[in-house]
């Protein structure tokens, strides 16, 4: 498998969980009154954003991706849920984000510089917006900690 293919299934795999994450954690705090809703709402906005671009950049490159995250996601979904249950202020949902967008940040970073030289210019270009995203949401909920 080429570069370009590998750092659009980890994009995928990323994106994919931040969706899935940041939806499951809006429907948990629905009926709260959490101040971080807002930053929820256009968190969810903007992984749609991204999921959309890079299936685009998958269907060009006639790259499939199996459910190879669904046991990923599914630990990481019930994980959250309890810690939420057991903590529902906006400083431990807060922490929940940062741990999560940390994690992937780590690695998109890591691939980034690995493979800038090999992978389409737009597929980086792709990662750099989610990577950056990431970092601007971690300062935005630092102020929540």
């Amino acid at each position: 498998m080429n570069e370009n293919k590998e750092l659009l299934i980890l994009l995928h795999d990323n994106i994919k969980m931040g969706l899935s994450s940041t939806k499951k954690l809006i429907k948990l705090i629905k009926e709260k009154n959490n101040k971080i809703k807002f930053i929820l709402e256009e968190e969810l906005q903007r992984y749609e954003e991204f999921y959309k671009k890079c299936k685009k950049y998958m269907k060009k490159e006639k790259l499939e991706i199996e459910h190879s995250s669904l046991l990923k996601e599914l630990t990481a979904s019930t994980a959250m849920k309890m810690e939420v249950r057991k903590d529902n202020s906006d400083s431990k949902i807060a922490s929940i984000l940062i741990r999560g967008f940390n994690m992937g940040n780590i690695t998109l970073e890591t691939k980034i510089k690995e493979y800038k030289k090999e992978a389409n210019k737009e597929t980086i270009s792709l990662a750099e917006k989610v990577l950056d995203f990431g970092k601007k949401q971690m300062k935005l909920l630092e102020a929540y900690i």
